[in-house]
């Protein structure tokens, strides 16, 4: 069976990682059954999470991955013209590339009680000799990678502003669509999903998501696309091993 390794669940979400959840949601549309295993990115190849296992082959980075489970299993984008599928990658890459990094900033550099809400959700599996080492040792690294994009550059206020813009463009985007690209969820909407529920859905408080919770479109999608994905996920966290419909 196909091996899913990905952050512990915390907070009533899928994962508190956006590429984690990102994975696991294309899994789950797709109808491909696997397993979780927890991890820390530490013990990850390339240093990051998540990654697979799919019997000897094991391949880390989302792209990758689904690149992978659309080639294997099921390609939720096949009916997509090129016009289309176009589209759909630049909103991932505004997703993915841009969006992301302001809520890093959030949780990594914003403030402290933020900080501490993320380091507690990350770092509490570690023994505590090990936890306050590691929790500096990941925000330095993280607050470097902040600053290496070119986000940590900005104040909070332009940080934000720049954030903000993002939810603008996928609020209209989305419009009254079921999902992003029509009727039917595809790749997108995993992106979409798992960006979306870290950004409007944590407990992470900052000016970009009180703006994001202003968009009833948004929010709507969340929620509709966790009940009928992540109905059995239950408010620890926790959900039961998946079996496809």
């Amino acid at each position: 069976m196909l091996i899913l390794y990905q952050l512990e669940r915390t907070w009533g979400i899928p994962n508190l990682s956006h590429f984690c959840c990102k994975t696991e949601t294309y899994l789950r549309m797709a109808d491909i059954k696997y397993t979780v295993r927890p991890t820390l990115p530490l013990f990850a190849p390339k240093g990051k999470l998540p990654y697979i296992e799919d019997g000897d082959f094991k391949l880390a980075d989302s792209r990758f991955i689904i690149r992978h489970l659309k080639t294997k299993y099921h390609d939720l984008d096949q009916e997509l013209s090129p016009t289309e599928l176009a589209h759909s990658l630049a909103m991932q890459r505004l997703l993915e590339e841009h969006l992301f990094w302001a809520t890093m900033y959030s949780r990594w550099q914003y403030t402290d009680a933020n900080w501490q809400v993320n380091k507690k959700a990350i770092f509490s599996v570690l023994p505590p000799i090990v936890r306050d080492f590691a929790a500096i040792f990941y925000r330095r690294r993280i607050q470097r990678q902040i600053l290496g994009h070119g986000t940590g550059r900005h104040s909070p206020e332009e940080i934000f502003e720049l954030g903000m813009q993002d939810i603008d463009a996928l609020s209209a985007y989305l419009g009254d669509k079921s999902y992003f690209m029509g009727d039917k969820p595809t790749g997108l909407d995993a992106s979409a999903f798992g960006f979306l529920i870290n950004t409007l859905g944590c407990p992470i408080e900052s000016p970009l998501k009180e703006h994001a919770l202003s968009k009833a479109n948004l929010r709507n999608y969340v929620n509709r696309i966790k009940l009928e994905y992540y109905a059995d996920l239950q408010p620890s966290g926790k959900a039961a091993e998946y079996t496809p419909k």
